[in-house]
């Protein structure tokens, strides 16, 4: 089964390189930035792909006719691509990679939190621009955390928060029940919080789940933290809350338009925290994340016996 590797960047792509079997009928593609319209070119004749975070439009798939599988390198197709169309209208099966990276999105969320809790980044662009510019930070020991959603990522975020002294709690869609957590109703968790943190996939229904009305609910001078989808939260409301205080701060990896637009509102916020999507960005979850994909590709293809 040929397959390409559609947006490979330097790293990815050598990573795939190191750890491929040359029997394997693979091309990589070094074209992080490819654009959709430029995909059936790359595909050609290939029934399957492995893809980033490229967007792939029914249309474009369309004129792919060989094309099967969609290997896409993480948790979200659902914010490039609509799954669902894909395999009711052209048979186009996605398979995401869960757990490739848990433990580094889990140590990011924690690094948000800490950096935006104290201050760091503002005073960090101050001192840049030759000002001795002086915070007063958050102290987070004692503080309440509180988790939205709780899946394994979500599981490495209250290990790590337990272990520095903050009281983890959290909601989750289905009961659930952890270690050192207490599950709250959702109600219950934003309005406890000292800071919150997003743990959901994106699917139609948990699209705009963080609405203006629930950003109402959190507790005054909170914290929120957000490394799952942009899309999952209401930012108007959010920003607006942030411009008014009633948000302390956010730190953010993802967001509606990625990547953002130069310009975009939230880099004229003091109290926003923002990193370029790079939470999983780690050697540890790369290599796991390549791998991953590699077994996805040997259970479609017939070369293993692999669990989806």
């Amino acid at each position: 089964m040929q397959i390409v590797f559609v947006d490979a960047n330097e790293t990815l792509g050598g990573i795939a390189t190191r750890l491929r079997d040359e029997s394997w009928p693979l091309k990589i593609n070094l074209q992080p930035d490819i654009t959709p319209d430029q995909l059936p070119a790359v595909i050609g004749d290939a029934e399957a792909i492995i893809i980033d975070h490229t967007h792939l439009p029914l249309d474009i798939a369309r004129a792919c006719p060989k094309l099967k599988h969609v290997i896409f390198l993480g948790t979200g197709p659902r914010s490039y691509m609509d799954p669902d169309a894909l395999k009711a209208e052209l048979g186009i099966e996605v398979h995401i990679i869960k757990g490739y990276g848990d433990t580094a999105v889990a140590e990011f969320a924690i690094s948000l939190m800490w950096t935006a809790a104290k201050g760091i980044a503002l005073m960090d662009r101050g001192m840049r621009e030759g000002q001795w510019l002086r915070t007063d930070g958050m102290q987070l020991t004692g503080k309440t955390l509180g988790l939205i959603g709780f899946g394994s990522i979500a599981a490495e975020v209250a290990r790590i928060a337990g272990g520095s002294g903050m009281k983890v709690v959290a909601w989750n869609r289905s009961p659930k029940s952890h270690p050192g957590v207490d599950f709250l109703s959702l109600e219950e968790v934003l309005g406890q919080s000292d800071v919150l943190s997003i743990h959901l996939l994106l699917t139609d229904e948990t699209r705009g789940f963080l609405s203006a009305e629930r950003l109402a609910q959190m507790k005054p001078g909170s914290i929120l933290i957000n490394t799952a989808r942009g899309a999952i939260v209401d930012e108007a409301a959010m920003i607006a809350r942030l411009k008014s205080g009633e948000l302390r701060a956010a730190g953010l990896d993802v967001y509606n338009i990625e990547p953002m637009p130069a310009g975009h509102v939230l880099t004229t916020l003091p109290n926003a925290v923002l990193s370029a999507h790079s939470a999983f960005r780690t050697a540890e979850a790369n290599d796991n994340l390549i791998l991953m994909a590699f077994d996805h590709y040997k259970r479609v293809s017939g070369l293993a016996t692999v669990p989806a």
